[in-house]
């Protein structure tokens, strides 16, 4: 990898293909381990599947499936960041240096101005319209009845990092109960990409998962002795996620693997993820993944206790504490409450911001961010390597261009990008920004204009000393639990592309427990791109007004659409109640 890549050592966590699909297209010939679990799933778009030319049908086949620590603040030189952004900076910037200019100059000129209201709110009667429910159990204890888990036992290998595995594990514990079988406490698998040997006892609790979740199914820590004796893949029980489509139906689940758990007592589903639907699901196993991922799992004490240090330096003043502390940080949320510092002492509000703009989204995304011919061969080297199944499609087949992928919204946002977005809505050049993400594709440079427009920008790297990072060194799935907890108990926090697997759960634990006071900024890409597309002509003015409205236009409140994650939109009657 490039030594230009910034390590801000974070999840590492993406939202990937659907494993079965590459290997399907092309036989099986091109899909390696290490290109299955890096490669993040591109959103499906209406425009591309209109497209009639089989190189971009096959194109769409192959996606739809599958730092600086805190400054003093001071008056901005509106000729210095006009100069810095300006000319001599396009191989820094990209396109966007007279907009970083236009930006610099609006922050400086509304420095002293108050911030639109909307920005650190949501609309509060209908946010608050729901609460959380997902705790309350309407079938019998699974140990009172005949459904014992007698059916057989499950193993569970979770792929990915910490965010995707999350949804496997609560995806399994619906399938131990649809099945009738015994859940073994999930394993996680080794990745070459994410090269973190982390189990579950080292980032959950283990102990409160198992006993939360006893009145809904049968778990255990180790399968019986006598079935860990078996040859599992020379019996049949092996299942990996290329023999199982992308969120299948209970239907599939009852047809294919409770034969396999009835001749042979066990099922090893190796690599499992996101492979069961939303829907159509039976109103109380919905509800049973709720109450998986809002209540069973709890962050291992190391990392709450951490996680409760972050919080603490991120608001500056120890004697303050946010309305999701308790749930995330647990009994160490009382810590944050220490050391007060006087009466007038006032927190510090702060934004948290997901950057999806790694290597890997990029090279997959098959766009193109400004760094000409040299970006391009870095980009098919890598793709060559770790995306091989993209790299055949490509040299084979004729793709829809990078314009045509930009404007459809499909290009996740640069750094670049994102502090616009951030400068036009309206936050001023005092916010406090923690900012979350793995390896910037483009190093620091790439932080540059976030640095330059925002520079009370902080990491968790910034906010923890190497001492107390030092427990999680090498361990990225432990490291993005760190990032989860700041970017959750956020006072506002912003997406900045909707497929990353963090800023949904993210999105998701806010709506459940945030009481309609934890606002999340969730950008339509596709109605941003046609902004941006105007770069080099468009006024200020004109651009905040269209990228507010963009923006407006996302904060609705709705409950949850047929088919939409659970996960991310907990607002329906599976997981939340109605408070009318």
């Amino acid at each position: 990898m490039s030594s230009n890549h910034l390590l801000i050592e974070s999840d590492k966590e993406h939202e990937t293909l659907d494993r079965s699909s590459a290997s399907n297209f092309f036989s099986g010939s091109l899909s390696t381990p290490s290109s299955r679990q890096s490669s993040p799933r591109m959103e499906p778009s209406r425009f591309l599947k209109k497209m009639k030319r089989k190189g971009e049908k096959a194109w769409l086949q192959y996606h739809g499936r599958k730092t600086n620590a805190f400054v003093n603040s001071s008056s901005v030189s509106v000729k210095k960041e006009l100069k810095k952004f300006g000319k001599g900076k396009r191989s820094q910037y990209g396109v966007y240096g007279r907009m970083l200019a236009l930006a610099a100059h609006a922050l400086a000129e509304g420095q002293n101005k108050r911030e639109p209201k909307d920005l650190w709110r949501e609309p509060v009667v209908p946010a608050s319209a729901w609460m959380p429910c997902a705790d309350q159990r309407n079938w019998e204890p699974s140990g009172e009845t005949p459904l014992r888990g007698n059916n057989g036992y499950i193993l569970v290998t979770a792929n990915g990092g910490m965010n995707q595995q999350r949804v496997a594990i609560c995806n399994a514990v619906v399938l131990a109960r649809l099945l009738n079988a015994t859940l073994v406490v999930p394993k996680f698998m080794y990745s070459s990409v994410w090269r973190d040997v982390s189990q579950f006892s080292d980032i959950y609790q283990e102990e409160h998962f198992i006993n939360y979740l006893t009145p809904d199914i049968r778990m255990v820590k180790e399968l019986p002795n006598k079935l860990q004796s078996l040859d599992l893949e020379a019996i049949g029980s092996v299942v990996t996620d290329v023999d199982i489509p992308k969120e299948s139906k209970p239907s599939f689940y009852l047809k294919n693997i409770i034969p396999i758990l009835l001749r042979n007592g066990v099922v090893h589903l190796l690599g499992f993820g996101n492979r069961l639907a939303f829907d159509p699901i039976p109103f109380q196993l919905q509800r049973l993944r709720c109450r998986c991922n809002f209540h069973a799992l709890q962050f291992a004490p190391k990392i709450q206790e951490t996680g409760a240090l972050l919080l603490r330096r991120l608001r500056k003043h120890e004697g303050h504490s946010g309305p999701l502390d308790h749930y995330l940080v647990g009994p160490y949320a009382d810590s944050i409450m220490k050391e007060k510092r006087g009466q007038s002492a006032k927190a510090s509000r702060y934004l948290a911001i997901h950057l999806r703009f790694e290597i890997d989204m990029v090279a997959h995304s098959l766009c193109e961010f400004g760094g000409g011919e040299e970006e391009r061969q870095e980009l098919e080297k890598y793709r060559e390597i770790h995306l091989p199944a993209l790299a055949h499609l490509k040299k084979t087949t004729k793709l829809p261009s990078p314009a045509e992928i930009r404007s459809e919204g499909l290009c996740p946002l640069t750094p670049e990008e994102a502090v616009l977005m951030l400068a036009a809505l309206g936050f001023n050049r005092k916010t406090h920004v923690f900012v979350a993400g793995a390896q910037i594709y483009g190093g620091t440079r790439r932080l540059g204009a976030l640095n330059s427009l925002y520079p009370y920008l902080v990491t968790k790297e910034n906010l923890l000393s190497a001492t107390e990072l030092e427990p999680f060194k090498n361990f990225s799935s432990q490291l993005a639990a760190l990032d989860f907890i700041g970017c959750t108990a956020a006072n506002a926090f912003a997406m900045t592309d909707s497929g990353s697997q963090l800023s949904s759960l993210v999105s998701g634990y806010r709506i459940y427990y945030g009481g309609g006071k934890m606002p999340t900024i969730r950008p339509n890409k596709r109605r941003l791109a046609a902004i941006f597309v105007k770069n080099s002509t468009i006024e200020w003015k004109v651009f905040e007004q269209r990228v507010r409205k963009a923006v407006r236009q996302t904060k609705h409140i709705q409950s949850r659409s047929k088919g939409r994650s659970v996960y991310r939109y907990p607002r329906c009657k599976e997981c939340m109640c109605p408070t009318d």
